[in-house]
């Protein structure tokens, strides 16, 4: 018990960074969602195109192989950029290049949670029925006027719910950012067991501050959805 109390601090910090970095992945993942749902739904082939590659790309691999390629990849292909520039005669201007975990946590996740609102932005669009685009186009609005005054201000309505599903799956996916050693909570477990070696209390109790966070943001979820549909 008195290694839990002695941890616990520390944890519940962890918990703080992983709350913080979820937050930040569903406000920056929403701008990204909406842009590639909405190029998903495009009559023009070319953002169609680019928006279907971004989701299939970010939706099949694992968030894991993601996580390495942005933290340990990137640095070395801008190395190897660079590298030519100066074969072709540019003035070199770096000796090193390396990725802020911090940034690398940030774009992670991100990038990961973004293809997932995009497809719950397209499916929230195309819930809305056609004739309310038609009966907008009618009154004169063109294309964009009917999405900003008549489709999104429904669909956004009814993406709410999916977002908060889609929050908690990523605070629990959160965790796999320990292993580029960003301090979440699942990285600051590892650090206390590699201290203490206690690791079935420190996880356990790893797994109740889980817990009590996703639960907690179920019942939000719920609630709204409930006052959603009363709303109705």
């Amino acid at each position: 018990m008195d290694t839990i109390i002695h941890a616990l601090p520390l944890m519940i910090e962890g918990a703080g960074v992983s709350l913080f970095i979820t937050v930040v992945g569903i406000l920056l993942g929403g701008i990204i969602g909406l842009i590639t749902g909405l190029a998903r739904l495009s009559n023009r082939k070319v953002f169609r195109m680019i928006g279907t590659a971004y989701v299939d790309f970010l939706r099949g691999t694992p968030l894991f192989v993601q996580i390495m390629l942005i933290y340990f990849g990137l640095p070395r292909v801008f190395k190897l950029l660079h590298e030519q520039y100066v074969i072709y005669g540019g003035t070199p201007f770096m000796s090193d290049f390396s990725l802020n975990i911090w940034v690398a946590a940030i774009m992670s996740i991100s990038l990961n949670s973004g293809a997932y609102i995009a497809e719950i932005f397209r499916s929230g669009v195309q819930s809305i029925e056609k004739g309310q685009m038609e009966a907008a186009r009618s009154l004169g609005m063109t294309h964009t006027q009917a999405m900003r005054y008549v489709i999104l201000p429904q669909a956004f309505k009814r993406v709410i719910p999916p977002m908060g599903n889609e929050f908690i799956a990523l605070l629990k996916e959160t965790s796999l950012l320990s292993v580029i050693g960003f301090e979440e909570l699942s990285r600051k477990t590892q650090l206390e067991v590699a201290r203490t070696y206690a690791t079935f209390e420190l996880w356990l109790t790893a797994a109740f501050i889980y817990l009590i966070m996703t639960f907690t943001f179920s019942r939000l979820v719920d609630r709204l959805e409930r006052r959603l549909k009363t709303d109705d």
